[in-house]
Protein backbone atom coordinates (compact mmCIF):
# COMPACT_ATOMS: atom_id res chain seq x y z
CA UNK A 1 0.00 0.00 0.00
CA UNK A 2 2.60 2.36 1.11
CA UNK A 3 4.29 2.20 -1.99
CA UNK A 4 1.35 2.47 -4.29
CA UNK A 5 0.69 5.99 -2.14
CA UNK A 6 4.73 6.59 -3.10
CA UNK A 7 4.12 6.08 -6.51
CA UNK A 8 0.94 8.20 -6.65
CA UNK A 9 2.54 11.11 -5.14
CA UNK A 10 5.63 10.70 -7.35
CA UNK A 11 3.40 10.69 -10.28
CA UNK A 12 1.64 13.67 -9.39
CA UNK A 13 4.70 15.49 -8.29
CA UNK A 14 6.32 14.82 -12.00
CA UNK A 15 3.14 15.71 -13.39
CA UNK A 16 2.75 18.74 -12.03
CA UNK A 17 6.65 19.21 -12.90
CA UNK A 18 6.22 18.98 -16.26
CA UNK A 19 3.34 21.46 -16.40
CA UNK A 20 3.11 24.69 -17.41
CA UNK A 21 0.34 26.91 -16.00
CA UNK A 22 -0.78 30.03 -17.60
CA UNK A 23 -4.26 30.19 -15.86
CA UNK A 24 -5.20 33.01 -13.72
CA UNK A 25 -7.19 33.19 -10.70
CA UNK A 26 -10.61 33.53 -12.37
CA UNK A 27 -10.02 30.60 -14.58
CA UNK A 28 -8.84 28.29 -11.21
CA UNK A 29 -12.16 29.93 -9.91
CA UNK A 30 -14.83 29.22 -12.73
CA UNK A 31 -13.09 25.53 -13.33
CA UNK A 32 -13.74 24.59 -9.36
CA UNK A 33 -17.38 26.06 -9.56
CA UNK A 34 -18.20 24.17 -12.77
CA UNK A 35 -16.72 21.13 -10.83
CA UNK A 36 -18.58 21.43 -7.96
CA UNK A 37 -21.87 22.61 -9.40
CA UNK A 38 -21.40 19.03 -11.03
CA UNK A 39 -20.79 17.24 -7.33
CA UNK A 40 -23.71 19.22 -6.26
CA UNK A 41 -25.87 18.28 -9.21
CA UNK A 42 -25.09 14.21 -8.62
CA UNK A 43 -25.80 14.51 -5.12
CA UNK A 44 -29.33 15.80 -5.93
CA UNK A 45 -29.78 13.32 -8.88
CA UNK A 46 -29.92 16.63 -11.07
CA UNK A 47 -29.07 14.62 -14.13
CA UNK A 48 -30.10 17.74 -17.01
CA UNK A 49 -27.26 19.95 -14.40
CA UNK A 50 -24.86 17.56 -14.28
CA UNK A 51 -24.80 16.89 -17.75
CA UNK A 52 -24.45 20.61 -18.59
CA UNK A 53 -21.29 21.08 -17.07
CA UNK A 54 -19.82 17.94 -19.90
CA UNK A 55 -18.15 18.95 -22.80
CA UNK A 56 -19.91 18.99 -26.04
CA UNK A 57 -17.62 15.70 -26.83
CA UNK A 58 -18.73 13.80 -23.48
CA UNK A 59 -22.68 15.25 -24.30
CA UNK A 60 -21.95 13.88 -27.69
CA UNK A 61 -20.89 10.24 -26.40
CA UNK A 62 -23.52 9.78 -23.61
CA UNK A 63 -26.26 11.54 -26.02
CA UNK A 64 -28.52 12.55 -22.92
CA UNK A 65 -28.37 13.41 -19.19
CA UNK A 66 -29.81 9.69 -18.57
CA UNK A 67 -27.47 7.87 -19.75
CA UNK A 68 -25.11 10.07 -18.72
CA UNK A 69 -26.32 9.41 -14.99
CA UNK A 70 -26.03 6.00 -15.18
CA UNK A 71 -22.63 5.96 -16.46
CA UNK A 72 -21.72 7.67 -13.06
CA UNK A 73 -23.71 5.84 -10.79
CA UNK A 74 -22.00 2.60 -12.03
CA UNK A 75 -18.48 3.90 -12.77
CA UNK A 76 -18.08 6.69 -10.27
CA UNK A 77 -19.57 6.25 -7.30
CA UNK A 78 -17.15 8.26 -5.19
CA UNK A 79 -17.78 10.85 -7.51
CA UNK A 80 -21.74 10.16 -7.90
CA UNK A 81 -22.43 10.17 -4.20
CA UNK A 82 -19.32 12.32 -2.41
CA UNK A 83 -19.30 13.01 1.20
CA UNK A 84 -16.87 15.59 0.99
CA UNK A 85 -15.08 16.97 -1.63
CA UNK A 86 -10.94 18.98 -1.70
CA UNK A 87 -9.44 20.63 -4.92
CA UNK A 88 -6.04 19.95 -5.38
CA UNK A 89 -3.29 21.27 -7.95
CA UNK A 90 -4.81 23.43 -11.08
CA UNK A 91 -2.14 22.40 -13.88
CA UNK A 92 -1.83 22.88 -18.25
CA UNK A 93 -0.95 19.74 -19.45
CA UNK A 94 -0.90 19.77 -23.37
CA UNK A 95 -2.74 22.79 -23.27
CA UNK A 96 -5.71 21.59 -20.98
CA UNK A 97 -6.05 21.98 -17.40
CA UNK A 98 -6.16 19.45 -15.42
CA UNK A 99 -7.90 20.11 -11.43
CA UNK A 100 -6.96 17.61 -9.09
CA UNK A 101 -10.07 16.66 -6.72
CA UNK A 102 -9.49 14.67 -3.40
CA UNK A 103 -12.50 13.25 -3.05
CA UNK A 104 -14.24 10.85 -0.04
CA UNK A 105 -17.29 8.59 -0.86
CA UNK A 106 -20.50 7.98 1.63
CA UNK A 107 -18.87 4.84 2.34
CA UNK A 108 -15.81 6.65 3.53
CA UNK A 109 -12.90 5.49 0.82
CA UNK A 110 -10.64 8.16 -0.63
CA UNK A 111 -10.37 8.67 -4.22
CA UNK A 112 -8.62 11.33 -5.98
CA UNK A 113 -11.10 12.53 -8.82
CA UNK A 114 -8.49 13.88 -12.05
CA UNK A 115 -11.01 16.20 -13.93
CA UNK A 116 -9.41 17.39 -17.83
CA UNK A 117 -11.42 20.61 -18.67
CA UNK A 118 -11.77 22.27 -21.66
CA UNK A 119 -12.62 26.32 -22.62
CA UNK A 120 -15.69 27.07 -24.18
CA UNK A 121 -16.12 29.64 -27.41
CA UNK A 122 -18.16 31.76 -24.95
CA UNK A 123 -14.68 31.65 -22.21
CA UNK A 124 -16.92 29.30 -20.11
CA UNK A 125 -15.06 25.80 -18.61
CA UNK A 126 -16.52 22.40 -19.55
CA UNK A 127 -15.58 18.90 -18.28
CA UNK A 128 -13.79 16.98 -20.72
CA UNK A 129 -13.31 14.07 -18.65
CA UNK A 130 -12.70 12.34 -15.48
CA UNK A 131 -9.98 9.34 -13.92
CA UNK A 132 -11.16 8.24 -10.79
CA UNK A 133 -7.75 6.74 -9.11
CA UNK A 134 -8.24 4.80 -5.34
CA UNK A 135 -6.81 6.10 -2.74
CA UNK A 136 -4.95 3.75 -0.11
CA UNK A 137 -6.48 3.68 3.16
CA UNK A 138 -3.27 5.17 5.46
CA UNK A 139 -5.44 4.03 9.07
CA UNK A 140 -5.11 0.22 7.76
Amino acid sequence: MRQVLIALIAMVTITAAQAEDGLSGSDSSAIQAVIQDQLDAFNADDGNRAFSHASPSIQGIFQSPEVFMTMVQQAYLPVYRSAQAEFGELVTLDGQPVQEVYVTGQNGQSSLAVYTMERQEDGSWRIDGCTLLALPDLNA
